[in-house]
C-alpha cells in the first residue's frame, strides 16, 4: 500500500466541523493550502482532546512570549462550513501535537486507525499553524463540541430524545 503524506506548512485554512444532527454527527478535520484539500474523519473525543491540549499549550507558550503569528497567516475568525468536496481521506486513530520553538509554529499530526505497513508507514496529515490560527481552531472546536447533546446529571453520558439507560439509577 502506498503511503500518503499530506503536509501543510502554511495552510490557508485548518478547521474542524461536523455534519449531521447532535447524536449522529460526523466530525471532520480539514486542511487547505492553495488547491490542495484534505479532509479527515475523527471522533468527537479526539477533537475535544486536541482542542483542550492545544489551548493549554498555547497558554504555556504565550506566557513565555514564544508564540507568534507567522507572516501571511490570517488572524480572522473562520466560521465557514467545510470546503467541498467533503471526501474523507482516512479516519483518525492517533493525533500528535508539538511546538517548534525555532519557527513559532504548532505542529499537528494525524494518523489513521490501525494502519501500519512496515515498508512505508501509515498515512499522515501534518499541519503547521501559528498562534492566531491555533486560537481560532480551539475556539471553533470547543464551540462545536459544546453544541452536542446534553449530559445526564447522574452519569455524564449523552442524553438523547429516545431516553437514556443510566447505570447510576438503573432507570430508562
Amino acid at each position: 500500500m502506498v503511503r500518503h503524506l499530506f503536509d501543510f506548512d502554511a495552510p490557508d485554512r485548518f478547521v474542524a466541523d461536523a455534519v449531521g444532527e447532535p447524536g449522529s454527527r460526523t466530525f471532520y478535520l480539514q486542511a487547505r493550502q492553495g488547491r490542495a484539500l484534505v479532509t479527515l474523519g475523527l471522533e468527537k473525543a479526539h477533537l475535544a482532546a486536541l482542542a483542550g491540549r492545544l489551548a493549554a499549550l498555547l497558554d504555556e507558550i504565550e506566557i513565555g512570549a514564544g508564540a507568534v503569528n507567522p507572516p501571511g497567516e490570517s488572524s480572522e475568525r473562520d466560521d465557514g462550513s467545510l470546503d467541498s468536496p467533503v471526501v474523507e481521506a482516512f479516519r483518525v486513530g492517533a493525533i500528535a501535537l508539538s511546538w517548534e520553538a525555532e519557527t513559532g509554529h504548532f505542529v499537528i499530526e494525524a494518523q489513521p486507525v490501525g494502519e501500519d505497513d512496515d515498508l512505508t508507514g501509515p498515512d499522515l496529515l501534518r499541519v503547521r499553524i501559528g498562534s492566531a490560527r491555533a486560537r481560532d481552531f480551539v475556539r471553533r472546536a470547543a464551540g462545536l463540541v459544546a453544541t452536542g447533546r446534553p449530559s445526564c446529571p447522574f452519569c455524564g453520558q449523552p442524553l438523547d430524545a429516545n431516553g437514556h439507560f443510566c447505570p447510576r439509577t438503573n432507570l430508562n
